[in-house]
């Protein structure tokens, strides 16, 4: 889609009130009902930016999971069963029996939470390069620096920092996105980074990327990798159909995590990429084929 028609899909958030507080959330587009869960970090404003490609066909609701921008964290809504109750309260709220669930990274455990506790309401689910079982990348070196690195982006100097290299150099920035988010060779990011540049709509996503993971969101954050450490879903309870998205060759998320949904979730399905990113949904030469096949599994559905 054109530059023009995201900015018909940019919406300002709003706060709806639940028994577990006020949770934040963006509301945009017609059609049958989509929920997007972010990613650790992230935030409605995320989830906005990454369903696009979508809000033509759906009516999409992009909430901020607790600890992220105005959605507080409590000690109620720290565990992913916990965040599904307070969707579902959310979408209780707002009036929507039946939906359709997505899912980027950390919003995996929330999102498989929510479609094993209601499994009534979830019409489809796509899952992209998704959590969904014990991960802790502090275990490893580059995990721990490259977890450093994103935290740095909370304080105001690194959103600064962040939004300025975006903003001037974007190629850049892209690159060094794209550096942390896949096991590529130096040529490979260059071809990569080459190739979004030379795209308005994927320059325009990279670049507006950067400000939806920078701010007021480590409190979510750091919850987020305290819980991926305990994990044990309840995929085996999920009965919509599933779409699971993922690189093999991810550096953020292993490709295992979606290896492991698939071999637990009834019937769900797994589409590889052999040499792709963490980002490769909305990113790179795979993208128009991968939110295709997203449009198409969620067509199915309703």
């Amino acid at each position: 889609m054109g530059l023009a028609d995201s900015d018909a899909h940019a919406s300002a958030p709003h706060l709806v009130e639940t028994p577990s507080g006020p949770v934040e959330y963006v509301d945009v587009g017609s059609g049958p009902p989509l929920v997007f869960l972010h990613g650790s970090p992230g935030g409605c404003d995320q989830g906005a930016l990454m369903t696009r490609f979508l809000a033509g066909a759906h009516r999409v609701i992009a909430i901020s999971r607790p600890g992220y921008l105005a959605t507080p964290l409590r000690d109620d809504t720290r565990a992913p069963a916990a965040q599904a109750d307070l969707i579902a309260a959310v979408l209780d709220a707002l009036g929507v029996e039946r939906f359709a669930l997505m899912c980027w990274s950390g919003g995996g455990p929330a999102a498989y939470s929510l479609a094993a506790a209601v499994p009534d309401r979830v019409a489809s689910m796509v899952a992209v390069a998704a959590v969904s079982t014990r991960f802790d990348p502090r275990s490893r070196l580059r995990g721990r620096l490259e977890l450093s690195e994103e935290k740095l982006l909370f304080n105001r100097l690194g959103q600064w920092l962040a939004t300025t290299l975006a903003a001037t150099a974007p190629s850049t920035a892209i690159s060094t996105l794209l550096s942390g988010e896949g096991d590529l060779s130096r040529a490979q990011i260059r071809e990569l980074t080459a190739s979004i540049v030379a795209d308005d709509d994927q320059r325009a996503l990279a670049i507006d990327l950067f400000d939806t993971v920078s701010g007021a969101r480590k409190a979510g954050f750091d919850n987020d990798f305290d819980q991926f450490r305990q994990l044990d879903l309840p995929l085996a309870s999920i009965t919509a159909p599933v779409l699971a998205i993922h690189a093999r060759t991810d550096a953020d998320v292993p490709f295992a995590q979606s290896v492991h949904a698939v071999d637990e979730v009834p019937g769900a399905r797994l589409e590889a990429i052999d040499e792709g990113t963490h980002l490769s949904m909305w990113l790179g030469s795979d993208a128009p084929r991968l939110q295709a096949l997203v449009g198409e599994h969620l067509a199915a559905a309703f």
